[in-house]
């Protein structure tokens, strides 16, 4: 006779549909080399190659990229803005699984947010938190209540139903702070 679970169904149902979400994030995640030596994360944006990440992650005209199928890549740094800490990457690559952005003011603090990156060296690290403040309309960054770590900087943050919110920029106070998915689009949009 099997041991009867201690957890209830619910719980381990959620555990599941995580690490199911968790995955999705991870395929479209980047590590960014740096010319330092350093790693950083990004997203993939779009299916030609277009990698969003943060200005402070992508300093240099040229970065290695791996992707998660294990395809490494030459970046060429199409723009960056240090002022909303980001930058756009552009690899030779077609066809990529993509983000899906949502607008976080749509959000209610207290709501479950996702983390994917490469912090300290590991590879497609996942951390669950929540929505600290819901940011307003306007709002460049917003705030998260998650463990965030050197190599979380480019990654995704993420809702529940795996949609990109943010790109994780930093840690200030104890929170992650992250540049809204919707900044991310105006950056986009003014792109040359």
């Amino acid at each position: 006779m099997a041991a009867a679970s201690p957890f209830p169904p619910a719980c381990i149902l959620l555990g599941k549909e995580l690490a199911a979400v968790a995955e999705r994030l991870r395929q479209i995640t980047v590590r960014i080399g740096g010319s330092t030596g350093g790693t950083g994360s990004g997203v993939i944006w779009r299916p030609d190659g277009l990698i969003v990440t943060n200005a402070h992650v992508a300093t240099a005209a040229l970065h290695d990229v791996a992707l998660p199928d294990g395809r490494s890549f030459t970046a060429r740094l199409l723009r960056r803005d240090p002022r909303c800490d980001l930058a756009m990457l552009q690899i030779a690559a077609d066809g990529l699984a993509t983000a899906e952005a949502h607008n976080p003011c749509s959000m209610r603090p207290g709501e479950m947010l996702l983390a994917v990156g490469h912090p300290l060296g590991e590879a497609g690290a996942f951390v669950v938190g929540m929505l600290a403040a819901q940011p307003g309309p306007r709002a460049a960054f917003l705030r998260a209540d998650i463990r965030l770590a050197p190599g979380n900087s480019g990654g995704p943050l993420a809702d529940v139903a795996g949609r990109v919110v943010g790109i994780n920029s930093m840690v200030f106070n104890g929170f992650g702070i992250a540049v809204t998915s919707t900044a991310v689009e105006h950056f986009l949009a003014e792109a040359p």
